[in-house]
């Protein structure tokens, strides 16, 4: 990339698809990335190759996820619930406790390479804070940050009365991110009733459908989500074709994850990675 000139973010959107798939997907966007870096330390400047960067965009099926921090108790619902509501749940490599992904959830995953941007994680998070609270507010929803407690908050100035919008947890290695953020539009809020989610216990969940007492609409949320990551990240974008997006997928059909059943639950899996950062 040439000096002054903005990176460019290939955003996918990816509809509605399975947790693993897109987990997996992630994976290899990660390590092709990866693939370039370790090129590119070993040839000269006239034998660089590009880095990609990505931000995915998805509704999943219903989903808890464990981060590398997250304790099992703050999974309440046994194995017959879990069946019964149709409840997949996973140990995987972010940062943070447990959370939930489903229907009428946007869920984000950022695949960039930070040492096109800046190298420092917590500038990353806040990063991403920013641009959620930016979007809310242009829906006339007041959001924030609580000190402590990564996330964005509606009722955030009042924290006994504060509500999570918006969850965040990420993995990083060689400055690559992969995971994200998870912003409720209208999801199911019963579904959070399974879990404690992030580990809080006095703190809520809301969304922007509950916010605004109607449904935003979907893509309009999606389209200013785009604008905004990559305004926040000073970065222009593409938006890839159909034809990309399969391509991308098929190939990351063949990414294996170690999954392992968590000796607590049969109903739970395990998925284990060495370098992790957490927040």
């Amino acid at each position: 990339m040439n000096i002054g000139q903005k990176p460019e973010i290939l955003v996918a959107d990816l509809g509605y698809i399975g947790y693993v798939r897109a987990w997996k997907l992630q994976e290899y966007l990660m390590q092709q990335a990866m693939a370039v870096k370790l090129w590119n330390r070993d040839h000269p400047p006239s034998a660089q190759k590009q880095v990609r960067h990505f931000l995915l965009l998805c509704e999943h099926n219903p989903v808890y996820t464990l981060g590398k921090r997250a304790r099992l108790e703050h999974l309440l619902w046994k194995k017959d619930e879990l069946l019964r509501k149709g409840v997949e749940v996973y140990r995987i490599n972010r940062g943070g406790d447990i959370t939930y992904h489903g229907p009428g959830q946007i869920t984000g995953y950022p695949i960039l390479d930070l040492e096109f941007f800046f190298t420092d994680l917590h500038r990353y998070m806040r990063y991403l804070e920013e641009f959620i609270i930016k979007t809310l507010s242009e829906y006339g929803i007041q959001a924030g940050r609580i000190p402590g407690l990564t996330g964005v908050w509606v009722g955030h100035q009042e924290e006994r009365n504060a509500r999570k919008i918006c969850a965040f947890g990420v993995h990083m290695s060689r400055w690559i991110t992969m995971h994200g953020f998870a912003l409720n539009v209208n999801p199911r809020l019963d579904m959070f009733g399974g879990i404690v989610p992030c580990g809080i216990r006095d703190k809520g969940v809301t969304s922007m459908a509950l916010e605004l007492g109607q449904i935003p609409d979907f893509t309009e949320v999606k389209k200013r989500l785009i604008q905004n990551f990559c305004s926040q990240f000073r970065a222009t974008f593409r938006i890839l074709s159909p034809t990309e997006m399969a391509d991308m997928l098929g190939k990351a059909e063949e990414i294996s994850l170690p999954v392992l059943p968590l000796a607590s639950s049969d109903a739970t899996h395990g998925h284990m990675n060495k370098e992790t950062e957490e927040s």
